[in-house]
């Protein structure tokens, strides 16, 4: 290979630049996306009292839950996309929906209520909202699992377990939209359950696919 060749093919290789991880990320989410709506809207769709229950606070409080829950797991995921670093001080930011929600609990513990605390809990919905979530969370977990690959993780079952996180945020983010079960207690119980099958698959499926 004469120089001027070896300068071509070094210029060349300069040139080429990977994408961002949260580039490609973006792309699978919005890839996947189609997916998980069309999974809500077939089997699922708004509430029928959407517009009334918008100005209930403890509705609008899901989805600041939920929303707080995906952004958390989005930085954190891409934090953990890079080689050779721990969650460290990124795992706080999973401290602001438990705590939005906590401070949901505490408010309407205040308020005088119609229905005792247990009926609240267990709502209407229990069943449905531990099989919804999970199952429209697996398109974006896929996806988010997809985008981290394209980094390069070094701790893959925790970084599956963060995208387990981010993926049932979305999710539950969409099944919100459509839950009559508006009681923080509600949120707390059983979102929380679907979302920990989410992260658990997350977390396996993370260990295999993310590993280098």
């Amino acid at each position: 290979m004469d120089t001027d060749q070896l300068i071509r093919t070094l210029a060349a290789d300069n040139a080429y630049r990977a994408r961002p991880v949260g580039f490609v990320l973006a792309l699978a989410l919005l890839a996947a996306a189609p997916v998980s709506l069309l999974m809500f809207f077939s089997a699922l769709g708004v509430r029928a009292d959407v517009m009334t229950a918008m100005h209930n606070p403890f509705f609008d409080l899901k989805f600041a839950v939920t929303l707080a829950l995906a952004l958390a797991g989005i930085i954190a995921g891409l934090h953990l996309s890079r080689p050779e670093v721990s969650l460290g001080g990124f795992g706080w930011l999973f401290v602001i929906p438990a705590g939005i929600l906590a401070a949901g609990i505490a408010g309407e513990a205040m308020l005088p209520q119609r229905l005792p605390m247990m009926t609240r809990l267990v709502g209407n919905n229990s069943r449905l909202c531990m099989t919804a979530i999970p199952l429209m969370s697996l398109p974006l977990l896929a996806a988010a699992l997809v985008g981290l690959r394209h980094g390069a993780p070094t701790r893959p079952a925790l970084t599956g377990a963060v995208a387990g996180l981010m993926s049932s945020g979305l999710a539950a983010t969409l099944y919100a939209s459509h839950c009559t079960d508006d009681s923080p207690l509600f949120v707390a119980t059983w979102y929380t359950v679907a979302t920990t099958l989410v992260t658990a698959v997350g977390a396996l499926a993370g260990a295999r696919v993310l590993k280098f």
